[in-house]
């Protein structure tokens, strides 16, 4: 597995050179691990977050979206486990006074030893570091990192100290005065987004007349005070999510866990994303509510790294809100058991989830699509950096493009895009010339160009250039919006 640094370099600076990501409050000197999408950036997040949306709510009857506040009550979050064990291991260098998150300071190590061709001890370090963190042995975690002479990138020193447990969720007052002797001032902001679900699980039970199993969707921001943020947007202190909580029957989770899991697969897959670019990781350490969980990870230029997780939840999170509460969060169950011919009764649902991170999945999107061609022939040199978006995805479907400013060429455009503009994003341009306009258009990564010329005057045809073979046909100007929309 080659890491591929330079790229990632080279699509950051893609990113924010072409208008897709921009490094927060940048004329302040940035803030770190936190971003701004661009105009591009954030057509193509919406994009990602749309298809992910209608693939849920729409492609399964049995699941509906909500949309839930940030702020919830601090009850929520000692129900669900996160004041208690929302925590990463942390370890401080005594020299640089550096923290590092322990997975994340041994992982950086074992790709420095991949770059180097050490592939086999890379492995067997993080096999070592698995086995640990499942134990939570942070004496054995501390001595492979003195044992391997780890270093801290700031000091070159292993002057390490203790390991100890840090929790990620940032916290707030609520109300117009803050007090440090009032407890119940405090708030979180949220660090994942299925406790919103959660706790409205019975509401949308009930309005909806959900019948089990279903599930309830969710895209929206969380927040985590990682430490250790890094790797552009892989690892963010404020980010999006896309959750789906599968509500089931107890003892039908093992079922339903495998179905999620080829699911998602298989929705990755279908972008066109080939299927060697992703793997199953099985938890070696399973968090404190599931019984089983694994990762799907995507072959970034940084490794393979998780982009999206499906946890068989258990009863967990209903089971203690309900305690919390005093409010009970069960199901009646009409349908007959075969063992015993009654009906199920009431329950407690077991969860399947499935947790994607939107800004992973914009990386993963992007990661794929950027190339780098040498079109250099005998008689000249030529290049290009070309993002090969899914059409679907692509935050500009078609660029329409006169080739002159008079004649009444941008008149016969500007028909195109009033006919175009309302069914997908379109995109005008007149300036420069058409070679250099389809050379901005394929580093925005739009898949279809049209140029509009003298010849459109006489026949009422256009030239369609083709982002990834770079071809040329001509069609009527009349075809180009069924053309693209059959495209996606």
């Amino acid at each position: 597995m080659a890491i591929e640094t330079n790229k990632l370099q080279s699509i950051i600076s893609h990113c924010k050179e072409y208008g897709f990501i921009f490094p927060s409050s940048e004329i302040y000197d940035g803030l770190q691990a936190v971003y701004d999408y661009g105009q591009w950036g954030a057509e193509l997040k919406k994009n990602i977050r749309d298809h992910w949306w209608n693939s849920m709510t729409r492609m399964h009857e049995n699941i509906v979206g909500i949309d839930a506040a940030i702020f919830m009550h601090p009850t929520v979050w000692k129900a669900s486990g996160h004041v208690d064990n929302f925590n990463d291991p942390m370890i401080d260098n005594k020299d640089s006074k550096k923290r590092y998150r322990v997975d994340h300071l041994i992982e950086a190590f074992s790709d420095e030893l991949q770059a180097a061709g050490q592939d086999d001890k890379a492995n067997e370090i993080l096999t070592q570091m698995e086995l640990l963190l499942s134990k939570d042995d942070f004496i054995g975690l501390k001595k492979l990192i003195e044992t391997n002479n780890i270093k801290c990138a700031i000091s070159g020193t292993c002057n390490w100290t203790d390991i100890r447990q840090f929790n990620l969720m940032f916290s707030t007052e609520f109300g117009s005065t803050a007090s440090s002797d009032e407890e119940d001032n405090k708030v979180y902001l949220r660090p994942e987004t299925a406790q919103g679900i959660f706790v409205n699980f019975l509401n949308v039970q009930k309005t909806g007349r959900m019948k089990i199993p279903f599930g309830i969707a969710q895209v929206g921001k969380a927040f985590r005070n990682e430490i250790v943020a890094r790797q552009f947007i892989f690892r963010m202190r404020e980010f999006e999510q896309m959750e789906m909580q599968f509500f089931i029957r107890p003892g039908t989770q093992k079922e339903w866990y495998e179905f999620w899991k080829t699911e998602r697969m298989n929705w990755h897959v279908a972008l066109g994303i080939p299927a060697a670019k992703y793997k199953f990781h099985d938890h070696a350490k399973l968090a404190h509510y599931a019984d089983a969980a694994c990762d799907i990870e995507f072959e970034f230029p940084i490794g393979f790294k998780e982009v999206e997780g499906i946890h068989s939840r258990t009863d967990f999170d209903l089971k203690n809100h309900q305690e919390f509460s005093k409010k009970k969060q069960q199901y009646f169950d009409n349908d007959l058991d075969p063992a015993t011919g009654k009906p199920y009764g009431n329950y407690i649902p077991y969860v399947i989830e499935t947790s994607i991170g939107l800004d992973r999945m914009f990386l993963l999107i992007m990661s794929n699509a950027y190339e780098e061609q040498d079109l250099s022939t005998a008689e000249k040199q030529d290049s290009r950096v070309v993002l090969k978006f899914p059409v679907k995805l692509a935050p500009i479907k078609l660029a329409v493009l006169p080739l002159m400013k008079k004649d009444g060429l941008p008149e016969l455009a500007r028909q195109l895009m009033d006919d175009c503009k309302s069914h997908f994003k379109c995109f005008y341009e007149e300036k420069d010339t058409i070679g250099k306009r389809y050379r901005r258009m394929d580093a925005l990564g739009t898949p279809f160009c049209v140029t509009i010329d003298h010849q459109t005057k006489e026949d009422g045809t256009v030239t369609v250039r083709h982002r990834d073979s770079m071809e040329q046909t001509r069609v009527a100007m009349s075809e180009v919006k069924s053309l693209v929309l059959g495209s996606f």
